[in-house]
């Protein structure tokens, strides 16, 4: 039997065919064009089918979907609460589902979904408690414990982005000043990192960025710091420092076996970024003097973390 995870993401929707063994065999992505709930359902399905039909799988071979949802869920009643830069608000999607495909569907958040894939994947197999932490435009959580995704009593658990760090600081999107992802993601470097550019005429970073602060990226730092930038080294060092608060945060609070850090972001050099963040977060910890320490490591699936980890959601 197979599964099907389909990852919905803010510009495209990403399907993949999910063997026994919860590994990918074939992906399918189709543009997401919001219109209404039906066509929304009806998009899901043709993507769905066409992933089944153009492999050679008989819908009876499928066993259920699984869907991974930028936003809050409910899933008890297999329905869309509402979604992050997507205008969908209380969507009954597996009953809509239902009118064209008659099979099992689960929902889930994405960063719990993409948590689950990595916790199923984990080179241990012995663990019960994960966290992902996922650096990209904000900063995602997904809670894993007891083997099981944590998504608290109404969905919303794990908005580790939002817990505050710096009192009084930046705004957030949510409302509140000085939350973690105003900081630690990928956006809040480039931020870091245009100060320091506007600050530091000579620096490296300008050269890197072609002279335009619109060409920074989260790369421009880390590599203008490997080339020596003194400025580009401050820059790295601050940020390393914001992510290590919200990451001692996380194990004073949860004592997580494993926390893994995917996104963009993580694709920098261990030397630059896991092994300095790992030291700072053992100056910062609570629990300095225990036998045994939450590991920190970089997530391995990738983009196919959402899709494996929602192909999951059946099977728990």
């Amino acid at each position: 039997m197979y599964t099907i995870g389909i990852d919905v993401g803010g510009t495209n929707l990403k399907a993949g065919l999910v063997n026994e063994t919860f590994d990918i065999v074939a992906t399918k992505k189709m543009p997401l064009v919001w219109e209404s709930p039906e066509k929304f359902a009806e998009d899901l399905c043709v993507l769905a089918t066409g992933l089944v039909e153009e492999n050679g799988i008989s819908r009876e071979e499928v066993a259920y979907i699984g869907m991974g949802v930028p936003g809050v869920v409910d899933v008890k009643r297999g329905m869309i609460v509402k979604t992050v830069n997507i205008p969908i608000r209380n969507v009954p999607v597996a009953e809509l589902i239902h009118r064209v495909w008659e099979i099992p569907v689960f929902l889930g958040n994405d960063a719990d979904c993409a948590a689950l894939g990595e916790f199923y994947h984990f080179e241990k197999k012995d663990i019960e408690s994960l966290i992902l932490v996922t650096l990209g435009t904000g900063v995602g959580t997904g809670l894993i414990f007891n083997g099981k995704i944590h998504c608290g009593i109404n969905g919303c658990a794990g908005e580790g982005g939002h817990m505050v760090i710096v009192s009084g600081g930046d705004l957030c999107t949510c409302g509140r000043r000085g939350c973690w992802e105003r900081y630690a993601s990928a956006n809040g470097l480039i931020r870091l990192t245009k100060a320091a550019m506007e600050e530091n005429r000579q620096s490296v970073m300008w050269s890197l960025a072609d002279g335009s602060l619109d060409k920074v990226d989260g790369r421009t730092a880390f590599n203008a710091a490997r080339e020596g930038d003194a400025a580009a080294k401050a820059v790295v060092d601050q940020y390393l420092t914001y992510l290590a608060e919200g990451l001692t945060n996380l194990i004073n609070l949860l004592q997580p076996e494993v926390i893994c850090i995917g996104g963009g972001v993580s694709n920098a050099a261990d030397e630059a970024l896991l092994f300095p963040l790992r030291g700072k977060v053992e100056e910062m910890r609570y629990d300095k003097d225990a036998q045994v320490h939450t590991q920190i490591v970089k997530a391995s699936l990738g983009n196919d973390a959402g899709i494996i980890g929602a192909a999951l959601l059946g099977r728990e």
